[in-house]
């Protein structure tokens, strides 16, 4: 699975997203951009982090979360 991260310095978002990477133990590439590029490249992403995930957008933070629970990668935990 290869899946990328598009962050930006100082993003509160961006550090969520990649403790979720952790906790499901899955690799990521983190791509540290701005949002000009990131618009450039996909043009419907308005925010960070925005994920895809072999080569398909998947979104955002909330997106990607359901994306890993979808596919079992992650589960809810009940306290």
């Amino acid at each position: 699975m290869d899946i990328k991260v598009y962050t930006t310095d100082g993003c509160f978002y961006c550090e969520q997203m990649k403790q979720l990477c952790k906790r499901a133990e899955l690799d990521y590439q983190e791509v540290k951009i701005s949002n000009k590029a990131l618009s450039d490249l996909y043009p419907d992403a308005n925010s960070y982090p925005y994920v895809t995930i072999d080569g398909e957008p998947i979104g955002g933070l909330v997106e990607t979360a359901k994306y890993f629970l979808k596919e079992g990668l992650i589960s809810v935990r009940k306290d």
